[in-house]
């Protein structure tokens, strides 16, 4: 009997090491799978944050157009650059076009706001990127 007991002995420790490997593995996999699913939580976060901003930005823009406060330059472009709201960039700009109707001369207003987090580059991981437009008509 002891010659039998001494060829086993080895067995319990390899099988013992295989179940490590294998709990080590899920363990990574479940690790992994918890930083994937809170990146992407942060970053609806983010987006949301992001599309409230460029709301604000459209709102501020649309108002300083009806108020008379700003107007839209000569050339279709940027009038509000550095407009931080929250920690968001705010970016608005705006295009006017003027036309004739019935002898009334109206002019249309296209406004655009785009919103990115201040101070994160393009491409990396924490960007997002929210962009909203109207039109209006004076």
């Amino acid at each position: 009997m002891s010659h039998q007991s001494k060829n086993q002995k080895g067995f319990a420790a390899i099988a013992a090491i295989f179940l490590i490997v294998v709990l080590a593995a899920l363990g990574g996999f479940m690790l992994t799978f918890s930083n994937a699913q809170h990146a992407s939580s942060a970053q609806d976060t983010q987006g949301s944050r992001a599309y409230w901003a460029a709301m604000a930005g459209l709102e501020w823009g649309m108002s300083s157009v009806v108020a008379g406060s700003v107007s839209c330059p000569a050339p279709p472009g940027v009038f509000a650059n550095n407009l931080t709201i929250d920690t968001m960039r705010v970016v608005i700009s705006c295009s006017a076009r003027a036309y004739t109707e019935a002898s009334t001369t109206r002019t249309l207003y296209q406004l655009s706001s785009v919103a990115s987090p201040s101070g994160v580059a393009a491409g990396s991981l924490a960007y997002v990127e929210r962009s909203v437009s109207a039109v209006l008509e004076q």
